[in-house]
């Protein structure tokens, strides 16, 4: 009798946090062209206190990075994704860490800022052509 009353009263699903076309691979793209434009601005700066300045933006636009790319990775790409696109995962996993610690986070490596991007734009490619299905 109990679990009857705290039982909900209708079952309900959703595929994602609010209605459909909230998520876009593009804020993670902003934050990590704001990457590599601060890397870019620190290879000209010898002024210490811009660069304490810029190093601690550029560090919080990674992790901004990351939080776009978690949340279509673990909001927005489903199961159907992951099987028709196996190669997401890796990507996905390969783009957090170009944001990270071991990548733009925790360097001023204009390469990794590069490849980073290029990550992105891969995932976005996928994005996209789950959008057209």
């Amino acid at each position: 009798m109990f679990s009857r009353l705290i039982a909900p009263a209708v079952e309900v699903s959703a595929h994602c946090d609010l209605p459909c076309g909230v998520y876009d691979p593009a804020q993670a793209r902003i934050e990590a062209q704001s990457v590599k434009a601060i890397i870019e601005k620190l290879e000209g700066n010898s002024d210490p206190d811009f660069r304490v300045r810029a190093l601690l933006i550029k560090e919080q636009r990674a992790e901004l990075v990351k939080h776009h790319l978690w949340v279509l990775w673990t909001d927005y790409f489903k199961p159907p994704h992951f099987e028709k696109y196996p190669q997401l995962h890796a990507l996905v996993n390969e783009a957090t860490k170009l944001a990270g610690a071991s990548g733009t986070k925790g360097s001023a490596d204009l390469k990794a800022a590069d490849q980073l991007l290029a990550k992105i734009d891969e995932i976005a490619d996928i994005f996209w052509e789950t959008k057209k299905a």
